[in-house]
């Protein structure tokens, strides 16, 4: 099953808006199959995992990493794939709480008489497949909230100074981060100072995240690196109500799709923004900042896991701080996070923290 979950992992970023699942088929202790989920989504883990083991799958057991589909979409169920290419045994992580499958795919596979064992590495299950879970269950897409700032939490001096706090063996890290997520969001703050690509680079892979820009008014500069790309990698405007024609036209023009947000307080509703990028489709989404946008997500508790690359220097008080106010007056009002590891990467530190998912 780790090895299942492993496999999983690979479509995590380009499978979208389908669950990252991985298969293993393992016969008389040797493995003869196993597969993930592929780029769009399909084909399944379960096909690819039975593709390759062909007649080995007759009396086999399938190791996978998320309960089997029951239903018709785009392909047939994996459950009914399962069945006939004869395996005697499934292995399960977790349950799938779409509630097309819910349960159904377990039972389509007890019917036929195959041996059903469940909540195999349940926990590890849960976190990979939590972007999945909080879209089919709250409709809305896993957040990753990553900061990069100096040791007293600045992400620029007071000028907006801000390349480079952290070292290259850091930002290499961020783009493989990157390369494991839907899309890459930023706002409009970021975007007009830093003027960013927000693509992966330097790690030979296929697909490229969505570049998300929470803008309300779409003041983001049409001649920058995210406008002049927009045709090849994918640039998505979340805006506000009424925005200006001329600027929208603009902006479809060059191939950027736009989704329009409700406001809250004069600002994007985090909330709604979240809403229309899970009915779009994407489960993870890698929010790189800035500060008002970190605070906006963080106050409506919609931050799912905290990565944070401190910098071994200090900017002092008049720098910028690496999130906004959140109008807190008592501690206990802080949202809280779990440390789940730190490593040294370079001359910096990472560091993670996630929250309790279900």
């Amino acid at each position: 099953m780790a090895l299942a979950l492993s496999l999983g992992r690979r479509g995590q970023g380009t499978c979208w808006p389908n669950p990252a699942v991985g298969c293993v088929i393992v016969r008389d202790g040797r493995i003869v199959g196993r597969g993930w989920t592929q780029p769009g989504g399909r084909p399944h883990a379960e096909p690819v995992a039975l593709a390759q083991a062909g007649e080995a799958t007759r009396g086999a057991t399938a190791y996978v990493s998320l309960e089997p589909c029951s239903h018709y979409g785009k392909t047939p169920p994996c459950a009914e794939a399962l069945i006939n290419a004869g395996v005697s045994r499934v292995v399960s992580a977790i349950e799938d709480s779409d509630p097309r499958v819910a349960g159904q795919g377990f039972a389509m596979l007890r019917e036929a008489g195959i041996e059903v064992t469940t909540g195999v590495l349940a926990e590890q299950a849960a976190r990979d497949h939590a972007g999945f879970f909080l879209k089919t269950e709250q409709g809305r897409p896993f957040v990753t909230l990553k900061l990069a700032s100096s040791f007293d939490g600045r992400i620029a001096t007071a000028s907006g100074h801000s390349q480079w706090i952290t070292g290259p063996k850091a930002r290499r890290a961020v783009h493989a981060m990157r390369a494991r997520h839907d899309a890459v969001m930023v706002g409009a703050g970021t975007a007009r100072a830093d003027d960013p690509s927000l693509t992966v680079r330097d790690l030979g892979v296929d697909a490229q995240p969505v570049r998300v820009v929470v803008s309300r008014h779409m003041d983001i500069p049409l001649m920058g690196q995210l406008a002049r790309t927009a045709s090849e990698v994918p640039v998505w405007l979340c805006h506000g109500p009424s925005p200006d024609a001329e600027r929208a036209r603009a902006w479809e023009g060059l191939g950027a799709q736009l989704v329009p947000c409700a406001l809250s307080d004069h600002q994007i509703d985090a909330v709604d923004l979240l809403q229309q990028l899970g009915q779009a489709g994407l489960t993870r989404v890698f929010c790189e900042g800035g500060a008002a946008l970190a605070a906006s997500l963080l106050a409506a508790d919609l931050v799912d896991e905290l990565v944070g690359f401190t910098a071994g220097l200090t900017i002092g008080a008049e720098g910028l701080s690496a999130v906004g106010a959140l109008g807190l007056d008592r501690l206990d009002a802080a949202p809280r996070f779990k440390l789940i590891e730190t490593h040294v990467i370079g001359p910096d530190v990472m560091h993670r923290w996630a929250r309790a998912l279900r």
